[in-house]
C-alpha cells in the first residue's frame, strides 16, 4: 500500500495576515532544460512515470511544475523537474503549494548539468531533506559532473543517505517500487517484476498502434478462416448429399435386385412344379401304356386260348 507523509505544518511555512489576495507565478521564465538532451530526459521520465500511474488513484506525477513551500511569500520556491506525490488527488496544476496540498513528494528527480550543479547538490537538496522528501534523484544525462551519473538519496532519520547502485548503475526505489536506470541519455523506470522499461506516452501509442496492427492482421486471419470453414463446411454437405444420394440409390438397387431375386425364385419354384407336374404326366402315360401292353398281351393269350379250344 502506497503511503505518503502527512504534514500538518509544513518545516519552513510562515503563516501571514494578508490583507489582499497574493500571487504565485506559474512560470520563473527559465527554459525547461539546458539542451536538448536534458528536456528529452525530463519529458521522458515525467511521461513514463505518469503511465505508470495512470490508473493508480491518488498519485500524481508533475513535471517542471512551480513548487512553492512557504505560504505567503512567493519568492520561496523550487522547480524540480519531475516529481511524485503520493494521497492527493492526481488531477494537474497550475502551480504546487505544499500549505493547501499538505504533503510533501515522495520522490523528486533533477535532470542536472554543470550549469545547475550548486543548486542541485546543495540548495534543493538541503531543501528537500528538510520538507520531508523520501527520495532525491540526480541525473547527468551527458555525464558533465557526476559519476556515477544517476545518484539517489534516502531520507533516513531526517537526513539524506545515499544509495549504493547496482553494477549497471541502476537504483532502486522503494517509494516508487522500480528501478532507475541509465539508458543512453535518458533516465528510463523499470518495471522490477517484468524488467521491462516503463513507456512513455509515444511509446505507449507506438504500442497501441502495433498491437492494433496485430489485432486487425489477426482479424483479417480469422475472417479468412472462418471463410474457408464455411467453404469447407458447404463442400462437405454436399458431399454428404452425394454420399446419401448414393445410398438411397444403392438401396434402391438392392431393393430390386432383391425383387429380381424373389421372382427368380418363384420363377424357379414354379417350374419346379411344372417339372414335377410333368413328370407326374410322364408317369401316368407310363402306366397307362404298361397297362394298355398288359391288355393286349392278356387279350392275345385269351385269342390264342380260345383257337385252341376250336
Amino acid at each position: 500500500m502506497i503511503k505518503a507523509p502527512v504534514l500538518t505544518q509544513p518545516p519552513m511555512v510562515k503563516r501571514q495576515e494578508r490583507l489582499t489576495e497574493i500571487y504565485y507565478p506559474e512560470s520563473d521564465g527559465k527554459p525547461v532544460g539546458e539542451t536538448g538532451f536534458h528536456i528529452a530526459a525530463l519529458f521522458h521520465l515525467w511521461q513514463a512515470l505518469r503511465f505508470h500511474y495512470r490508473n493508480t488513484p491518488n498519485v500524481y506525477v508533475a513535471g517542471d511544475l512551480l513548487f512553492y513551500y512557504e505560504e505567503g511569500n512567493p519568492a520561496q520556491f523550487k522547480v524540480p523537474d519531475v516529481f511524485v506525490v503520493k494521497g492527493i488527488p492526481k488531477h494537474d496544476r497550475r502551480i504546487y503549494q505544499l500549505w493547501k496540498e499538505k504533503r510533501s513528494p515522495c520522490a523528486i528527480f533533477e535532470i542536472t548539468s554543470r550549469g545547475t550543479r550548486s543548486e542541485d547538490v546543495g540548495s534543493k537538496r538541503t531543501l528537500y531533506e528538510m520538507l520531508g522528501v523520501q527520495e532525491y534523484y540526480l541525473f547527468d544525462p551527458l555525464e558533465e559532473y557526476l559519476r556515477p551519473r544517476l545518484q539517489g538519496y534516502v531520507l533516513v532519520a531526517g537526513i539524506y543517505q545515499p544509495l549504493k547502485p547496482s553494477n549497471d548503475g541502476s537504483l532502486l526505489s522503494r517509494e516508487l517500487d522500480l528501478v532507475l536506470r541509465p539508458e543512453g541519455t535518458l533516465l528510463r523506470a523499470v518495471d522490477p517484476a517484468t524488467g521491462e522499461p516503463l513507456p512513455t506516452l509515444d511509446e505507449a501509442v507506438d504500442q497501441i498502434v502495433d498491437a492494433r496492427a496485430i489485432a486487425r492482421a489477426e482479424m483479417r486471419r480469422a475472417h479468412f478462416e472462418t471463410l474457408r470453414a464455411e467453404a469447407e463446411a458447404q463442400r462437405a454437405a454436399v458431399a454428404a448429399q452425394r454420399a446419401e444420394a448414393e445410398a438411397q440409390r444403392a438401396e434402391a438397387e438392392a431393393q430390386r435386385a432383391e425383387a429380381e431375386a424373389q421372382r427368380a425364385e418363384a420363377e424357379a419354384q414354379r417350374a419346379a412344379v411344372e417339372a414335377q407336374r410333368a413328370e407326374a404326366e410322364a408317369q401316368r402315360a407310363e402306366a397307362a401304356e404298361t397297362r394298355s401292353a398288359q391288355l393286349e398281351a392278356e387279350i392275345e393269350r385269351l385269342r390264342r386260348l380260345v383257337g385252341e379250344l376250336d
